[in-house]
């Protein structure tokens, strides 16, 4: 049974979390508040069936040839995916189980989707996976000879038919995998791949070097979410080590960092997943979630110069990884949807037109 959530009114309070169970985290000595010039409540349209034998973690959509949306979740845990349909939240599938295989899976985290393709990031396997939708039919893989640890993905077409697709390899050392590597090692944290398919749908993949700033205090030391905006030359990489400071930041395509964080001041909790929301006249809105417990803090920016423009949280969501945006309509939500995961178990949406609405942006985004 899907569960309604009332819209509730409160003043946002500020704590830290405690780290994921995959990624051993010394904890903070207190909690960091981040100033939130417009922090608001808004209420979840739903929240799913607990799953907590899942242990839910990275979501992407797909819409259906009959114009269904499907949210797509890796489930790290069971080591398969987790099918939801986005208008409802219905458990609507799964697929795959552990293993080394094609459509096996191992600790499977970042997934994308790309037309009809699915990638899959395995941290495990150290591999990305590439499924054909609907069918979850093995399409290829890559990454095996040079990913150590990956987590999370990001992509683009940059001509028809090719991608250039970016990885995150947070490897670390020592006994419990919880030591950051030495900083001259540490231009290594993202990967970037070349990838398409041929006439017969056959993949085609070639590495194209990593990159990472290895400056004490501007070095990626755990990374896992990423994200890009090709039109203002921008990737976001989320950096969570809470030691030294969870942030967002900035580097061009080319592999260079601008020297910004997003936000200028340390996360609450974690640095997770980031969503661009585009507008039609250029403009648009960055998400970036703040992994905190009891509640999950979703901060908005502007797309083009970073601008914080306000913050809001749910009713329930909390300690949240991933995050998908999904700005086509649908029957359940005409302006469209964000997509986050509750507490490792449960998929919840917000309606992009209430965000907009709350925190007064341009409805040029929505309808």
């Amino acid at each position: 049974m899907i569960k309604p959530v009332l819209l509730l009114t409160a003043a946002a309070l500020l704590a830290a979390c405690t780290a994921a169970p995959s990624r051993p985290v010394a904890p903070t000595a207190a909690t960091t508040t981040l100033p939130a010039p417009s922090m608001q409540r808004i209420a979840e349209h739903y929240v799913s069936d607990a799953m907590p034998e899942e242990e839910l973690d990275s979501l992407a959509t797909w819409t259906t040839e009959d114009g269904r949306t499907w949210v797509i979740a890796s489930a790290k845990s069971t080591h398969r995916l987790v099918v939801f349909d986005g208008d409802s939240g219905e458990r609507l599938r799964t697929f795959g189980e552990e293993g080394p295989g094609a459509g096996q899976f191992n600790r499977p985290n970042g997934v994308a989707v790309h037309g009809d393709h699915l990638f899959v990031v395995e941290r495990d396997n150290r591999r990305v996976q590439v499924l054909n939708l609907p069918d979850f039919t093995p399409a290829g893989s890559f990454g095996t000879a040079e990913l150590r640890s990956p987590y999370g993905i990001w992509l683009t077409e940059t001509e028809p038919g090719e991608l250039e697709i970016y990885i995150t390899d947070s490897f670390m050392y020592g006994k419990k995998f919880d030591e950051v590597p030495p900083f001259d090692e540490l231009d290594e944290r993202v990967r970037r791949y070349r990838v398409k398919f041929d006439q017969a749908g056959r993949l085609r993949s070639t590495y194209a070097g990593a990159f990472g700033d290895t400056g004490e205090r501007s070095a990626l030391r755990m990374v896992e979410s990423i994200g890009g905006d090709p039109v203002n030359d921008r990737l976001l990489v989320a950096d969570e080590d809470r030691r030294h400071e969870s942030t967002l930041r900035e580097y061009t395509f080319s592999g260079k960092y601008t020297g910004r964080s997003l936000p200028q001041d340390s996360f609450g909790a974690e640095a997770e997943g980031v969503a661009l929301w585009t507008c039609p006249d250029g403009g648009g809105y960055w998400i970036a979630v703040d992994q905190l417990a009891p509640l999950t803090i979703f901060h908005l920016f502007d797309r083009v110069t970073l601008k914080s423009l306000g913050s809001f949280e749910g009713a329930v969501t909390a300690h949240t990884d991933g995050v998908a945006l999904h700005a086509a309509a649908t029957p359940s939500f005409p302006g469209g949807a964000l997509f986050a995961v509750h507490d490792d178990k449960s998929l919840v949406a917000f309606d992009l037109r209430e965000v907009a609405r709350t925190l007064g942006l341009k409805q040029g985004c929505v309808e």
